[in-house]
């Protein structure tokens, strides 16, 4: 499915590097949303960033006088304020129950991702990485039950461990082939879509070349 005709402006303040900015301009892609990306150091945040959000970090999103700066909420207003394609269920057991797996992947891949690309502690960093790699080879065969994450498809979960698994590479984590057929798969679904193509920045196109 291709990246549905723009319909609104937006401006994002996003690191071209960052994880969780990422995961945003995956949504803004996949909802076609006409939006003005500014590519910001998150070691010099300009002034007028400064004034939007109270904690002074990325990303941030304004859309006219609304200003979120959570990336989570940012996701779930992008799909309530752009109802189609969905990318959270309709119905509240299927939502709760993608919820939940969003917070199970922040909880168990992402904090370890976070400690990788943190590169502060070399012995937490190997650990870290030792840890996710096992933790996806072990839960790879569930990719192979949908052409989604636990879903026939494409949703918000996606457009959470797309990100983190285009980043495999740079944390130096390589997945076995012949164990991880099924997760390998699926990344191949997930990094051929347009709305990913669209939503890379220069920093993340280079992670992978």
């Amino acid at each position: 499915m291709g990246v549905v005709a723009k319909r609104s402006s937006m401006t994002f303040y996003s690191d071209g590097s960052d994880l969780y900015c990422h995961r945003v301009r995956i949504v803004l892609a996949e909802k076609g949303v006409a939006v003005e990306i500014h590519d910001v150091d998150p070691e010099n945040i300009p002034e007028d960033l400064r004034s939007l959000n109270p904690y002074n970090q990325l990303p941030t999103l304004v859309d006219r006088d609304l200003v979120l700066y959570e990336p989570g909420i940012m996701m779930e207003y992008l799909d309530e304020r752009f109802p189609h394609p969905p990318l959270l269920p309709v119905y509240p057991v299927a939502r709760a129950e993608s919820r939940l797996w969003l917070y199970r992947i922040q909880r168990d891949w992402c904090t370890l991702a976070d400690i990788i690309l943190a590169k502060k502690d070399e012995e937490a960093v190997i650990a870290a990485r030792k840890e996710l790699r096992e933790s996806l080879i072990s839960t790879s065969p569930i990719f192979g039950e949908k052409p989604y994450f636990m879903s026939d498809d494409y949703s918000i979960v996606d457009c959470c461990t797309a990100p983190l698994l285009w980043r495999l590479p740079m944390m130096g984590i390589d997945l076995p082939e012949k164990q991880t057929k099924d997760l390998h798969e699926y990344m191949e679904r997930l990094f051929e879509r347009e709305s990913f193509q669209v939503s890379l920045s220069e920093a993340e196109q280079e992670m992978r070349e």
